[in-house]
């Protein structure tokens, strides 16, 4: 059956409060054909989420609205592992204190702090170092990020080919963690592997109907950030939850946005991602969703990143590009159209330019 994460306002509950209303959900989940499996409780910031097995959505608020009347305000089907990876756990704790009516009393937070290590494309590290080289950064990365994970009690929550997210319950020990990495490569390595990171720090349910997919995508997009000395960039969330002679001791490594100017570039993204396939969509078009003028949007986007909003426009959909062709199941042709390019040719001289690869051998080459 599939699971699924739900998520309950709950501001003023305590942990006996969340252990009692699980209990009345497990009198009752057989008969919904339920399998309630955890729960996580933030009594500070008034949030619950639950675990539950159910054959679907549907049943997971019927079970609970006769249970106890906590009614979820969104539900979203998960995977077991993913859970696990940036939670540490699918079961309730082993170590839990069992009041004197026998309940598994526990408050645990699934609020995270995840460290965003974007790089190179490995496809495009072969081939611009050869495999060997390539191999080698790849495994000194594996290396460093297995070692500082381990030492800070972190979690290496995903990989991709061309990144890996790290899921912590302190923001201390994920900056620390970012810092200590980056010590363990020279100017010239973390040039080669295009090393960038992000941290940024949310609950496993937001917008997104995925697993921490909002926090996810705000990482990312702080990686995209330009700073030329190879800064992190943290979230304003983070900045506060660490203190500031933290942030001072280490203010050349740390880069932190202003609060407007996070909230510009996540609206950007959200922009970008929604109309990143039409071909209409132009920097007149970006300029009217943004609710801005050409010269606001370009000095805005310079300042973040760079670039002209055309140029971060074809950026975007040159690296959505490459996404695509990487899961080989777009050929050439599907990939310019589905991209928001107009011509092949055209898709195929941005591509060579930005990533130094024609289309077709990208494609081609060992995924």
């Amino acid at each position: 059956m599939p699971i699924y994460m739900d998520i309950h306002d709950v501001p003023g509950a305590e942990a006996l409060d969340l252990a009692e209303a699980h209990r009345k959900d497990i009198l009752i989940q057989d008969e919904y054909r339920c399998k309630c499996m955890t729960y996580w409780l933030d009594e500070t910031r008034g949030n619950a989420f639950c675990l539950i097995e159910a054959p679907e959505r549907s049943v997971v608020e019927e079970m609970h609205r006769k249970s106890h009347g906590f009614i979820p305000h969104k539900i979203i089907e998960v995977q077991n592992e993913v859970i696990e990876s940036f939670l540490g756990r699918i079961r309730d704790p082993e170590k839990t204190k069992v009041s004197d009516t026998g309940l598994k009393v526990f408050s645990e937070s699934a609020f995270r702090i995840l460290l965003v290590i974007e790089m190179i494309d490995s496809i495009l590290l072969v081939d611009k170092l050869g495999i060997p080289k390539a191999k080698d950064l790849h495994h000194k990365l594996s290396s460093s990020v297995k070692k500082q994970v381990s030492a800070l009690d972190g979690r290496e929550a995903e990989h991709t080919g061309s990144g890996i997210i790290v899921s912590f319950s302190q923001a201390a020990k994920a900056i620390e963690c970012a810092l200590n990495i980056q010590k363990d490569f020279s100017a010239a390595e973390k040039k080669s592997l295009g090393i960038k990171m992000g941290v940024s720090a949310g609950d496993p349910i937001a917008k997104s109907d995925k697993v921490f997919g909002d926090t996810i995508r705000l990482g990312k997009s702080l990686c995209t950030v330009y700073h030329p000395s190879g800064q992190i960039v943290v979230s304003t969330i983070v900045k506060k939850l660490v203190s500031g002679n933290f942030l001072q001791k280490n203010r050349k490594d740390i880069l932190t946005l202003s609060a407007q100017d996070e909230t510009f570039l996540e609206t950007v993204f959200d922009k970008l991602e929604k109309n990143w396939q039409d071909s209409d969509f132009n920097v007149l078009s970006f300029c009217q969703s943004m609710s801005m003028s050409k010269s606001q949007l370009y000095r805005k986007t310079v300042a973040l990143w760079d670039m002209s909003p055309n140029l971060l426009l074809k950026e975007y959909r040159l690296d959505k590009a490459r996404e695509l062709l990487r899961s080989q199941s777009y050929n050439i042709s599907q990939t310019t159209f589905d991209s928001g390019f107009t011509s092949p040719s055209y898709f195929t001289k941005c591509f060579k330019k930005k990533f130094g690869l024609l289309p077709a051998n990208y494609l081609n080459s060992p995924h």
